[in-house]
């Protein structure tokens, strides 16, 4: 964008907030974002669950509780709450001056209408698996129950939630800050049907509202004067600028475009650190990054040994310490390191020299009936971005020895997601970035409806995370998902590859700042000094 279009673009935005035109420029604190990828929508119930459409969706919607700087849950519509004895009924008070962007009140039955949205298998919702634990939850996403049946309820006039759990779930109340939990505006979808959620006629509850958008370009909002704490919100808006090639993002930074770049490749990272250092910010995150196979009949990883084979054949120190110039860890597990109260199975065989394991694969290969004289044509799904295009060719390079030919396919995160959720790949590359610290967050993904790509099944599993998910002694509950974890790896439906370590490109003129371990930074408490 050149210095006259960025001008035309403040200007717009300074009118969209109803600020005076006659404003010099430089009082205008605009912060634009590079994200990973262009949010399939602003709906709650309709995104994908990449971690750049909640960057978006944070800082346009509120839930129940919110999060601070430092990635710690605080009050957020609700000012306070309770939970019951037997960890069942969470009930939540609401702040009397909550407001919706066009000034009406946000209210419990705003809640309440949201929650069932986002169950009603008319939505489609790829959250609404999180709401299972709520009484009727599952039965009616399955069209077997009727909406009004939730266990959700608007109490003192709208000012008060109840949320009912058919048992106890210990980890619920975490998962509140994820889009499931952002109350939907119902008196503007009654008016305007599915087109709510677009710039020109949604209504917000966060910080910043959406004025514009243009698909896969930008995305802007403006400051959002009905918030609740909008008189500490320093930022007049901010634009969001999707990024797929994160070395063009390096660019546009370098050359002003971005104040904060979110996601750099790991592979840069050393020069990075010796041009702008400043600018680095990097932390150990909860993240895992895998190849996940698909076990449906029909595709050749539905054969155990293939699985394990391809599992053993990866050199996962390659990868993290020469293609990622060590900016992340390998990783033999789903789950990693740095779960609070939580250690981590490991994939039997990872752990044995590289020898040993390529003996092994290339028997399991031979097994299966496929080896060099009579190879195994497989295709690897990723999404766009030069860090997946080398670790997938690295990847094919070093499955070539057991007799594998690898094709590969590539497309755009929202569009490589949604295959995935198809069950469109044989082997095809995932990642889970944790929105709350709880271990149940990456074990889900082997037993949830929408994330679980790969279709992995395992009743035994499945039962296991289900008593964790109602234990509410954590010593039990950790022990019960350790032997889950255990469980599912020795069973190969994925591949870890490594543990993410939070990388983000933040200029020295912007405050507010905190690495965390969740990488969540809410554009509310960011400030902007242009003048430094």
């Amino acid at each position: 964008m050149t210095i006259f279009a960025r001008a035309r673009l403040t200007r717009t935005l300074i009118g969209a907030a109803g600020l005076t035109l006659g404003m010099p420029l430089a009082a205008a604190a605009t912060l634009n974002i590079g994200i990973s990828g262009d949010p399939a929508s602003l709906d709650p119930a309709r995104v994908t669950g990449g971690v750049w459409e909640e960057d978006v969706l944070r800082d346009i919607f509120e839930g129940l509780v919110a999060i601070d700087a430092q990635g710690q849950i605080i009050p957020g519509v609700a000012k306070s709450w309770e939970t019951s004895d037997d960890g069942r009924t969470y009930t939540f008070h609401l702040r009397e001056d909550a407001r919706w962007s066009d000034g009406e009140p946000v209210t419990a039955e705003d809640f309440v209408f949201a929650l069932r949205y986002q169950v009603n298998p008319k939505t489609a919702s790829n959250y609404a698996h999180r709401l299972y634990p709520v009484v009727n939850a599952q039965k009616i996403n399955a069209g077997e129950a009727e909406l009004d049946t939730l266990g959700v309820e608007s109490q003192d006039d709208g000012n008060t939630l109840v949320i009912r759990l058919a048992e106890p779930a210990a980890y619920f109340l975490k998962t509140l800050v994820l889009p499931f939990g952002y109350p939907i505006p119902e008196h503007v979808v009654k008016e305007k049907g599915e087109r709510w959620s677009r710039p020109d006629n949604i209504v917000v509850n966060g910080a910043f509202k959406p004025v514009r958008w243009v698909s896969n370009a930008e995305l802007d909002t403006v400051k959002n004067t009905e918030f609740h704490d909008a008189d500490k919100v320093t930022l007049d808006g901010v634009n969001y600028y999707p990024i797929e090639d994160k070395n063009a993002g390096i660019s546009r930074f370098q050359a002003g475009e971005l104040d904060i770049l979110r996601d750099f490749p790991a592979a840069r990272y050393q020069w990075l650190e010796q041009q702008i250092p400043d600018a680095v910010k990097i932390t150990p995150s909860l993240g895992s990054y895998y190849y996940v196979f698909n076990l449906r009949d029909g595709s050749p990883t539905a054969d155990k040994r293939v699985r394990e084979a391809l599992s053993l054949a990866i050199r996962r120190d390659v990868i993290s310490e020469k293609l990622l110039d060590g900016a992340v860890t390998a990783s033999h597990s789903l789950v990693p390191p740095g779960v609070s109260h939580y250690t981590p199975a490991a994939q039997p065989g990872l752990d044995d020299d590289m020898d040993t394991r390529l003996n092994r694969a290339r028997k399991l290969m031979k097994d299966a009936g496929y080896g060099p004289d009579k190879p195994l044509n497989l295709t690897l799904r990723y999404n766009s971005g030069d860090e997946h295009q080398r670790i997938a060719v690295a990847v094919a390079a070093m499955w070539k020895p057991l007799g594998v030919n690898v094709e590969m396919r590539n497309s755009e995160a929202n569009v490589h997601y949604s295959e995935l959720m198809q069950g469109d790949f044989q082997v095809a590359r995932a990642a889970w970035i944790s929105s709350y610290d709880d271990a149940q967050n990456f074990l889900q993904l082997l037993s949830a409806a929408t994330n679980n790509y790969g279709d992995y099944q395992n009743s035994e599993y499945s039962q296991l995370i289900t008593q964790s998910d109602r234990e509410l002694d954590s010593d039990r509950r950790r022990d019960m998902m350790q032997r889950a974890e255990a469980m599912a790896l020795a069973d190969y439906p994925l591949a870890p590859i490594y543990t993410y370590a939070a990388r983000n490109l933040v200029k020295p003129t912007v405050s507010g700042w905190d690495n965390n371990a969740l990488d969540m930074h809410a554009s509310r408490w960011i400030s902007l000094d242009r003048n430094q």
